[in-house]
């Protein structure tokens, strides 16, 4: 058995045994053999910490309910909590139009999913309740179990009635029924830890596939625009057929359910845009959809629209709540399989935007928490007659900006929904079912938009591109269940050809060689201080971005967004003290004036403000540098970053696609922001071509940064930090040849001024 060593600059094999070997092995084996006894002992052992851990994993309310701060944030919950409310009734009233039921229990959809989340979830700003793609898939399991034609022989599980109460009532125990099997399934996998799983429905698939229902969810409610009647179609080609029977019935259009719905249509889309386009300068958006449902309900009721229009309304609001009911089994036999893929659709597209907002404030979600908290909201909601919940892009936006803190504002909105269930419900029997079309439609801008990142993919990522068109063309023509299927098998494919879990390492130099080894495999290595050389051997894509962001930020010790931010919050009270004269700049640095400083006024960031932490930090009003690293007072509290340098060696990432170049341009940009100056080596030319397709270099990341080996942009720092021997003109012309070479650019300048590679 041999170890390698560097003797005389010089790698050799030397074996490792001695004359001792033996017993030493023994106390190497004694020594592993203990290591492994305690740490089976910390796994299977019961403590009260690890018994307190597990109870607020379990129910997350328990960490976030007791520090909570009520003077602060109770007057923000309650204004969001309030606006939320208010758009998830009419949310539930509309998105009940996609499922085939009753306007009515969509208020059940938008009530008891919030209520379960408020004490499971993991998110702080999610508004749990329907969305519009969950229910056009229920929706649609709904129509082929129970056929809106009850006189036909379809091959339906429910036995059908010529009543349409009847019909209703059927209808309202299948999506039941349906969505208490989804929230099994989703518990099921909560607690099987398999939370994993969303990291394979990637951007591109998500986006093709929202885009498909989004066609699907106008096609459904232009029935509702036009005031027809049409068939319920299911299967392949089922969007086609809903098509050819609008187009045949244009000539009996009602003129009132039509003129409704363009007048509301032109109103809330133009409001959209200014509450768009002046955002910055309002402090709640307009909610026009409230306010053209509040005038609609009172125009339809003072006019007589249902009898003097033939208008379709919403019609009678059960006030209260209907008793829980065991779901229906022989309905679970007729949709295991589409209720695996609502399952994983509302769960994708909840952690996606749970996702978001954790990011944006600075907290942790956790995946598995949030299949266990959405599986039990959507077996609560199924046993009292809602239908699938997931969660709202724009409702959850709006529980965001308008100072939403905690699920406090969560539990508020679904007061409101309540009231409107027991008491107000009523009022809103006259509504046209055109308005609540028309805004599910106008709501569909964003989902729609998504066409536009078709070109974008095909120049940076092709199989990303082939992903979002497959999935979206066979959601149409197949129907969602099945593109769902297809859209996740061609993506799986495309993972055979790539590497999701791939070993990163830290690497040095072997001594007096151009060789580039995991220190950890040498006991003779050198590794200059201040430089971290970190090698990544896989592909950087959307299933391993985040793991190698996370090793990045390990191999470099430290995260340099929390260091950023730190700097940023300690240049802002330095800025502070010195403008108080409590702090003086002086030849040995800053120096506190006075040793009674009390730390207690200082200012807490709220949610508005934390972008001004991630920007660069600005010292040019300062009359000197501030050196971080150095001793500061110790009232200022900045972690030192013990390195001044991070290469990135490339030689075997073979691609990235456009969630990788995103990862990496952030963490790069991050880095260089605390003055860390970043490098990467060995890159293949094609990663070089598509990274300049792609518009990856701006003002900060520059091509100078990229070098032909490893051992040149370490030679470059050692010279860059008086160490090194190696001029900086040859470093220049070996870029430039390799590049040259490459085929990336074509004339060459006899000498270059900068060092920077030009394409």
């Amino acid at each position: 058995m041999t170890d390698f060593v560097v003797e005389n600059k010089y790698v050799v094999e030397r074996p490792i045994y001695s004359e001792d070997s033996f017993s030493a092995d023994h106390e190497i084996v004694d020594r592993r053999h203990t290591t492994v006894l305690d740490h089976f002992k910390r796994i299977c052992g019961c403590s009260a910490q690890k018994a307190k851990g597990i109870a607020l994993t379990c129910l997350p309310i328990a960490s976030w309910l007791p520090p909570y701060a009520f003077k602060e944030w109770i007057l923000s919950d309650i204004i969001s909590g309030v606006t939320t409310g208010l758009v998830a009734v009419l949310q539930g009233l509309a998105y009940a139009l996609l499922t085939n039921v009753s306007p009515g229990y969509g208020l059940y959809a938008a009530f008891f999913p919030i209520l379960v989340y408020f004490f499971l979830g993991t998110s702080k700003h999610l508004s749990a309740g329907p969305f519009p793609v969950t229910c056009l898939m229920v929706g649609s399991v709904v129509l082929t179990l129970v056929p809106g034609d009850t006189s036909s022989t379809s091959n339906s599980t429910v036995v059908n009635s010529t009543s349409e109460e009847a019909l209703n009532n059927q209808r309202i125990v299948v999506a039941a029924s349906l969505t208490f099997l989804v929230g099994i399934v989703q518990l099921v996998m909560g607690v099987l830890r398999i939370g994993f799983i969303v990291i394979y429905l990637s951007e591109p698939l998500i986006n093709g596939f929202t885009t498909a229902a989004a066609i699907d969810v106008v096609v459904s409610q232009l029935k509702y625009i036009f005031g027809l009647t049409v068939p319920a179609f299911n299967g392949p080609l089922a969007l086609f057929y809903t098509l050819k029977s609008i187009f045949d019935q244009l000539r009996i259009t009602n003129i009132a359910d039509l003129v409704i719905s363009i007048i509301v249509m032109v109103f809330v889309y133009g409001f959209k845009e200014i509450n768009d386009r002046f955002k910055s300068k309002l402090p709640v958006p307009i909610p026009i959809e409230i306010i053209m449902t509040v005038i609609a309900t009172g125009v339809s009721y003072a006019f007589d629209f249902k009898h003097r229009f033939a208008v379709n309304t919403v019609g009678t609001i059960q006030r209260g709540f209907d008793p829980p009911v065991a779901p229906d089994v022989g309905i679970f036999q007729s949709s295991v399989a589409n209720s695996i893929s609502i399952a994983i659709v509302g769960f994708a597209v909840a952690f996606s935007v749970a996702q978001v907002y954790a990011i944006k404030h600075n907290y942790t979600i956790d995946a598995n928490q949030e299949l266990i908290a959405f599986g039990l909201s959507n077996i609560v909601c199924g046993a009292f007659k809602g239908f699938v919940a997931s969660t709202s892009l724009a409702r959850s936006s709006v529980q965001e900006s308008t100072g939403g803190k905690t699920q406090i504002a969560g539990i508020i909105s679904a007061l409101i929904v309540l009231i409107v269930t027991l008491a107000l419900g009523y009022l809103l029997e006259t509504l046209p079912k055109a308005v609540l079309a028309a805004i599910i439609i106008i709501n569909l801008k964003g989902m729609l938009m998504k066409f536009n990142e078709i070109p974008i993919l095909f120049q940076m990522d092709k199989y990303d591109c082939f992903v979002w068109v497959l999935t979206f063309i066979s959601s149409v023509i197949l129907g969602l269940d099945l593109g769902l299927a297809v859209g996740v098998g061609v993506e799986l494919l495309t993972v055979v050809f790539r590497v999701q879990f791939p070993k990163f390492t830290v690497i040095a130099n072997v001594e007096g060689t151009d060789i580039y080894k995991n220190r950890k495999d040498y006991s003779d290595i050198y590794e200059p201080d201040g430089l971290r050389i970190f090698r990544c051997p896989a592909p950087i894509f959307f299933g391993n971005n985040d793991l190698f962001k996370e090793k990045l930020i390990t191999a470099a010790g430290f995260n340099p967004l929390w260091v950023l931010r730190k700097r940023n919050k300690a240049l802002r009270k330095i800025k502070k003290l010195l403008s108080k004269g409590e702090l003086q700049m002086t030849t040995k640095g800053l120096v506190l004036a006075s040793e009674d400083y009390n730390d207690t006024d200082d200012e807490e960031l709220n949610n508005n403000r934390l972008e001004e932490l991630d920007q660069p930090i600005n010292t040019s009003e300062l009359p000197i540098e501030i050196d971080w690293n150095a001793n500061l007072p110790d009232i200022i509290k900045v972690p030192k970053v013990n390195i001044h340098s991070l290469i990135l060696d490339f030689a075997t990432v073979s691609f990235i696609d456009v969630s990788g170049m995103k990862v990496l341009k952030a963490i790069l940009k991050e880095f260089m922001k605390i003055g860390v100056d970043v490098y990467i080596g060995a890159a293949d030319s094609q990663i070089l071509e598509k990274l300049k397709n792609s518009k990856f270099f701006d003002a900060d990341l520059k091509t100078s940064i990229f070098f032909l080996t490893v051992h040149d942009a370490v030679l470059h720092v050692l010279e860059k930090r008086g160490l090194g021997m190696q001029s900086q003109e040859k470093l220049e012309k070996e870029a430039e040849t390799l590049l040259y070479e490459s085929g990336i650019i074509y004339d060459r300048e006899p000498t270059p001024v900068a060092h920077e590679t030009k394409f």
